[in-house]
């Protein structure tokens, strides 16, 4: 057993060498190492989370600056993800801080602009918009000030 133990945890580190992972992902693939082995899964995550391989606060700043920016993500998709991934509140409201709220706005008007193209003689083009900006995680006064500035 402790032979698949350094396994998992060389392999473990390797991974998170080359990208971020929150403590829960990498849980899961320790205990798929492991065959099961929850203690030794548990004692995985805690060495990697003791070296800094992998830390949740980086790992949910560094998510949210990405779909925010890349993916254009509102704030209620990227804290639903978040909170999917098993993250405390506390982590996640201070990963929302990492947005530009004027970045944002910018990323929220050419999704519209690029979606208005789309549905252009649309009758239901104004309801389109609306639901199309708010399923990417934008809140309703944002996607409201956005179809004004379009």
């Amino acid at each position: 057993m402790e032979e698949a133990y350094r396994k998992s945890l060389s392999r473990l580190q390797r991974l998170c060498s080359r990208a971020e992972y929150c403590s829960a992902d990498m849980y899961r693939k320790a205990l798929k190492d492991l065959d099961g082995d929850a203690d030794a899964a548990a004692k995985v995550v805690a060495e990697l989370t003791r070296d800094r391989y992998v830390d949740d606060a980086r790992y949910a700043a560094a998510f949210a600056r990405e779909k925010a920016t890349l993916q254009g993500w509102g704030p209620v998709k990227i804290r639903f993800q978040l909170r999917g991934k098993g993250l405390s509140d506390a982590i996640i409201a201070e990963a929302l801080q990492e947005i530009e709220p004027a970045k944002a706005d910018e990323k929220l008007d050419k999704l519209l602009a690029a979606k208005a193209r789309v549905l252009e003689g649309d009758p239901q083009f104004k309801l389109k918009l609306i639901k199309f900006a708010l399923s990417r995680g934008y809140e309703y006064p944002a996607v409201e000030a956005a179809l004004e500035r379009l």
